[in-house]
């Protein structure tokens, strides 16, 4: 057999196996969104429970270094995690409930608000008389009769919760513990199990940015929206509207979805000041009072605070939402931008796939050049 033949044989079947990769590659990629679909009552919480994790690592690792075991400061962490998610469950969860029960006897109220408005673009009038009627008539209307209970804490909340959801909280918490409580070791472990000092540094250098990317966006987004949260809550009891910080904590936790979640928090002040003022352009004053911080927040504080290290473009963001929210609804849109940070920070430090070189021939899986001259040169001594 001469080297070119062999040569060749080496090159088919090195496309070959590329072509097999590729291939199964390909068909995981295309099964995962419908497996992580189909499994969300596992992946869901899982997914949650370690991006929480991450962004809790800065203040793990802050309690280590002054002396507290990795057990501990786990705890403190997920105690710290627990009163602000109670907190945040009290402040909306709670005035919310009384916002919906009321919905119902209010429809004549927002009926006839809208009234000037519908006059304006009579076209629309079937439309909305048809929505209010059948909001009036339908599964709606029977929130009259019914009273609902508001959980007053998480304890409460899981109490009156389905069992599946009860162990999936516990499930969740229990991941973010373990975590914390393992960080420190694991990351040494995974470190020092490289069998070289270059790829040692590669993965901590890997870690380090997942963690530091992470840990930044959720503090920082976490805080910008706490405080443009606590702006509209001031604006609107100035304004008098009724359960000013359940409305700023709506829309806190809105802003982490970008772009839908601002406009659904429009659309919902929009309605709760139609429930609440008589006249029409008022009851807009509060919708129109967050639009308002908003655009100061999107295009003033936030890029000054995130600056260009965590600047994500637009198209990503928005392809990431879809995806995850068709995915998980909406826990995997609140989800999406931190999924994001820590795909587009391991891509950036381990690389990309070289699949433009798999289809020129030149990449994937093919034979090096060294190694192909080193098999000729061996040939032709054997041959000869």
């Amino acid at each position: 057999m001469t080297a070119a033949e062999q040569q060749e044989i080496n090159r088919r079947r090195d496309r070959l196996l590329a072509s097999i990769a590729l291939s199964t590659g390909l068909g995981l990629i295309l099964a995962l969104p419908f497996a992580l679909r189909a499994g969300a009552e596992f992946f869901l919480p899982l997914t949650a429970a370690l991006v929480i994790a991450i962004a809790l690592v800065p203040l793990l690792e802050w309690m280590e270094r002054r002396g507290l075991p990795s057990g501990v400061a786990a705890l403190l962490s997920v105690i710290g995690f627990l009163l602000v998610a109670n907190t945040a469950l009290v402040l909306i969860v709670v005035p919310a409930t009384d916002w919906f029960s009321a919905l119902p006897q209010r429809l004549p109220q927002i009926q006839a608000n809208l009234a000037p408005v519908i006059d304006l673009y009579s076209n629309l009038q079937r439309f909305v008389d048809e929505t209010l009627q059948m909001l009036a008539t339908g599964p709606v209307a029977a929130a009259q009769t019914a009273v609902v209970d508001a959980p007053r804490s998480l304890l409460q909340f899981a109490a009156t919760s389905a069992p599946a959801a009860i162990i999936q909280m516990v499930f969740a918490l229990l991941i973010i513990y373990f975590f914390l409580a393992g960080w420190t070791r694991l990351r040494r472990q995974t470190i020092n199990s490289r069998g070289s000092f270059d790829g040692a540094m590669a993965v901590a250098r890997v870690i380090q940015n997942v963690v530091d990317a992470t840990s930044a966006y959720v503090i920082t987004i976490a805080t910008i929206n706490l405080c443009l949260g606590l702006a509209v809550a001031v604006a609107l009891w100035l304004i008098g509207m009724p359960s000013p910080l359940m409305w700023g904590g709506i829309i806190a936790l809105l802003n982490f979805v970008p772009y839908f979640g601002p406009m659904l928090a429009a659309a919902l002040l929009a309605l709760g000041g139609l429930m609440v003022f008589d006249d029409v352009w008022f009851a807009l004053l509060p919708a129109a009072l967050q639009i308002a911080f908003h655009l100061v927040e999107a295009n003033v504080v936030t890029p000054m605070l995130l600056g260009r290290r965590l600047t994500m473009n637009p198209l990503l963001i928005l392809v990431s939402l879809t995806f995850w929210g068709w995915v998980w609804g909406t826990p995997g849109a609140l989800l999406g931008v931190p999924l994001l940070i820590i795909l587009q920070t391991v891509v950036a430090a381990a690389g990309t796939p070289d699949i433009a070189g798999f289809l020129f021939e030149q990449g994937t899986l093919t034979v090096p050049r060294m190694k192909e001259n080193a098999d000729k040169e061996e040939t032709d001594v054997t041959d000869g």
